[in-house]
């Protein structure tokens, strides 16, 4: 098969979910290209994108800053290409229909990415917003395949919230297929006018191969390494860990809490751990590389993951992180939040609390110290519902299947979850 992957941003350190679907894909012998939105984070980049030269593959906007410049290069290249099917040209450039994305040259560029391609049997694109690019691309005439989109929560809510509620309705109406990235994820598709019978439940994966299983002991000092991996945005709820981080100091002595990752609440959420009086307990390391998480991620005992639907609307899916954890053997509290309680089986392989409630974290991470008795055989049931459930070789697999029963004459997209 001949893939597109449409992606906001490439390479993306954070999304290890696409990577290892992208990477699914060359390993089964399909031609894959990647079309992102902007460039990625080049200095900062997971070992995978170079060893399969991923860059080779990937095709971005050219589109040149200064204006003027801008225009003759398009022109040029319009007049160049004219031969290969004119209409496309004029439907880039028509304002009235696309307006400032017309007007700024900012459509025909992106177009000028798919000039000479051969069609592609599956257009994937990967998160909600960009659904709707590829199906405008696919409307005008410069890409051709079956359309298929991935939604993971964070995509769409803050598009609702920014556009309306219709805002996907002709993406619903004419794309293929949808992939729901949780039962939760689904639901609100749903909600908004999704037809059901257009989403299959395909859950992001990772390499269990890549994360080793080590069960969690207690220290005889009675130290323990609390930790959170995630952007330090509002719906990632790190300001609650911290809180609940504050009500436990004074009677566990030995606790530390890193929080990997960068964002903008940096700041404020430094402020609040001073205002805490929690230097030396709390620390935030910032980004890390790949293999760093994962050495950081070994050395903890508890991992949080506090996720909060934002002011705006924003929420999640399921956070990758969680599974990385749960698949090397860590007890995690997780919340209430979107599909998270699909993945943590409530006091089997962790602890699931509402939303914004630093009290009842602290009641929960309480209990877990108190108790590293039991952190093996959390450990344990965590690992066994990763690699059942969220297998990347098990679900790229199904991933192909998805995409061939897609390309069957007729499908009646009977494909189940």
């Amino acid at each position: 098969m001949r893939i597109a992957f449409l992606v906001d941003q490439f390479p993306a350190l954070s999304e290890t979910f696409i990577l290892n679907q992208i990477i699914g894909m060359i390993e089964g012998g399909h031609e894959v290209d990647i079309y992102p939105n902007k460039l990625g984070n080049f200095a900062k980049m997971h070992p995978e994108v170079e060893s399969y030269q991923l860059l080779n593959r990937t095709f971005y906007p050219q589109m040149p800053a200064n204006r003027f410049v801008r225009v003759l290069k398009g022109l040029g290249f319009i007049f160049s290409n004219a031969s290969q099917n004119p209409a496309i040209w004029l439907r880039s450039l028509n304002v009235f229909k696309y307006g400032s994305k017309a007007r700024s040259l900012t459509l025909l560029y992106s177009v000028f990415r798919f000039v000479g391609k051969q069609p592609y049997d599956i257009i994937h694109c990967q998160i909600g917003f960009v659904g709707l690019q590829g199906l405008l691309f696919r409307n005008i005439g410069v890409l051709n395949g079956k359309l298929i989109v991935s939604f993971r929560g964070a995509d769409f809510i803050s598009a609702i919230h920014k556009f309306g509620d219709r805002v996907y309705d002709p993406l619903f109406e004419q794309g293929d297929l949808f992939l729901a990235v949780s039962e939760s994820v689904k639901r609100q598709m749903i909600e908004l006018g999704c037809d059901e019978k257009k989403i299959v439940v395909h859950r992001s994966g990772l390499d269990c191969e890549n994360f080793i299983f080590t069960p969690r002991l207690g220290h005889p000092d009675r130290r323990v390494r609390l930790l959170t991996i995630a952007r330090l945005v509002e719906n990632k709820g790190v300001e609650y860990g911290i809180r609940a981080l504050a009500k436990l100091v004074q009677v566990y002595p030995h606790i530390e809490y890193h929080i990997v990752g960068d964002g903008p609440l940096r700041e404020d959420l430094q402020r609040l751990i001073q205002e805490l009086n929690l230097d030396g307990t709390v620390s935030l390391l910032g980004w890390k590389q790949r293999q760093e998480v994962i050495e950081i991620l070994d050395r903890a005992d508890i991992l949080l993951a506090p996720s909060v639907i934002g002011k705006d609307g924003e929420q999640e899916g399921i956070p990758n992180v969680l599974k990385e954890a749960m698949a090397m053997g860590l007890p995690v509290i997780g919340t209430l939040h979107s599909g998270i309680p699909e993945l943590i089986e409530d006091g089997v392989s962790g602890f699931l609390v509402p939303e914004r409630d630093a009290d009842a974290l602290a009641e929960k991470l309480i209990y877990l110290i108190d108790r590293p008795e039991i952190w093996p055989e959390m450990g344990r049931a965590g690992r066994a519902q990763v690699e059942e459930n969220y297998d990347i070789h098990k679900l790229n697999d199904r991933l192909v299947e998805i995409y061939q029963q897609l390309l069957l004459p007729d499908s009646k997209l009977s494909m189940g979850s």
